[in-house]
């Protein structure tokens, strides 16, 4: 049997292209190997958020051929679609994908393997505008399951390479995304994550259909019982949304709203389409709708010219809006974009000054939210199994609380009642009422 390891770097997005193009190769007679593994194919799906990301990437690259020196090597995702030629001019590479054509990949590795010679289909991004449908039928180790409804963003945030290496917004069809979900329903998942590189753009390239039409028809599939959304930009949610969303049996209190400053003069420099204020009158709207909401969001730090006013702005602002839990970003210099331009780029150390601040100060909200549900009772989704975690299971509320309970069988899969006894650490201690 053939054998083929695919080492993934980035978001949650190219994990699901992952595993698409995991299945692909199993259709095909393919053993997945895991990472490490001697294999005679070796593909790296690659991220370029980051200069950081594209040195990462390179060093995968290297790494793959040292393992098995015959094999083929086949470069896919942001860095490839950003840095074509200098990918393909690699020794080690045989193959150079980008961010469309990943459904060709078995074809062209054996097209590489039989013919020893570099193939690179790397396009004009900016000239794709049909989505590409990877659907997934096997979801691994997981009991939650993500599904991809869009690609792509018109956003064009000053720090963001995103826009030039996914292209403009293209939209997964309902029916494809109705389909995969009754194929995930099928396999006994509870609960699917819709995701993609900005939902809130959902449908904006289709006609008569949008991310609210996407949720109603999802919360119409028996079988699924928590439909959770990943990150969305502010500026989607509003009283109409947020009316009909709160109507819907299914949809998680938990909203990840992107934040990425508290300083209405940094959102300016970020290209951001929302003031403070307006980010704060959205988070009231969520909380008049849903009961017990968990807010999360992502925050950049030593953005370039963040002075240590518009700091101190976003960590008032941050605590003003009590979210449940925060992930901090340094800015990283990215070349390609705007802000990689701007003058008073800020200093290393500063950076990680400012980073610890607000991390602590996320820290102290998270504890101040989940104290709240101290002695109450909520269903969990537990996903590990008792075997894993020594005599004790581990899940999710639908507001994103991690908790931990002890019970020696196995709940993998399953909601149940919990009741919540203490804090300890990032993780609440539970109690098994029933199953």
């Amino acid at each position: 049997m053939k054998r083929v390891s695919i080492f993934t770097l980035g978001c949650k997005v190219n994990q699901y292209e992952t595993e698409a193009m995991e299945e692909l190769f199993q259709q095909r007679g393919y053993d997945i190997v895991e990472n490490g593994k001697e294999a005679e194919v070796y593909v790296i799906n690659t991220c370029t958020v980051t200069n950081l990301g594209d040195r990462k990437s390179r060093q995968f690259i290297r790494r793959a051929k040292k393992l098995n020196e015959n094999s083929v090597v086949a470069v896919v995702g942001c860095y490839a679609q950003m840095s074509p030629g200098e990918v393909e001019n690699m020794k080690d590479v045989d193959v150079v994908i980008g961010t469309v054509g990943r459904e060709k990949v078995v074809d062209l590795c054996e097209e590489a393997m039989k013919n020893k010679k570099k193939i690179n289909i790397v396009g004009d991004i900016k000239n794709f505008r049909k989505f590409e449908d990877l659907n997934i039928d096997e979801v691994k180790l997981r009991t939650r399951a993500y599904i991809k409804i869009q690609d792509g963003c018109n956003q064009y945030c000053s720090y963001c390479i995103i826009p030039y290496a996914r292209g403009p917004v293209r939209s997964r069809s309902l029916e494809s995304i109705l389909k995969e979900a009754e194929r995930l329903r099928d396999k006994g998942f509870k609960e699917i994550i819709l995701t993609g590189i900005h939902i809130a753009s959902y449908g904006k390239d289709l006609k008569d259909v949008d991310l609210l039409n996407v949720l109603e028809e999802l919360d119409q599939i028996e079988g699924i019982e928590r439909i959770r959304l990943g990150s969305l930009e502010p500026t989607l949610v509003d009283e109409k949304f947020m009316n009909k969303v709160s109507s819907m049996k299914k949809i998680c209190n938990h909203f990840h709203i992107s934040l990425q400053s508290g300083s209405d003069s940094v959102l300016k420099r970020m290209n951001r389409k929302y003031s403070v204020e307006q980010y704060k009158k959205i988070v009231n709207i969520i909380r008049y709708y849903m009961k017990d909401v968990g807010i999360t969001t992502d925050i950049i730090v030593g953005f370039p010219g963040e002075t240590e006013e518009e700091f101190k702005e976003t960590c008032n602002f941050v605590r003003k809006i009590g979210f449940s839990r925060i992930h901090v970003f340094k800015y990283s210099q990215r070349e390609g974009t705007p802000a990689s331009k701007f003058k008073s780029q800020i200093d290393g150390y500063v950076k990680h000054e400012r980073s610890e601040i607000l991390i602590k100060i996320g820290n102290e909200m998270r504890e101040d939210f989940e104290e709240k549900f101290i002695g109450k009772s909520m269903p969990v989704l537990y996903e590990e199994d008792a075997k894993d975690k020594k005599g004790y299971v581990e899940g999710y509320t639908t507001n994103y609380m991690r908790v931990i309970s002890k019970n020696r069988k196995s709940l993998k899969g399953k909601i149940v009642s919990t009741k919540i006894i203490k804090l300890a650490g990032e993780k609440l201690i539970g109690e098994i009422e029933e199953f």
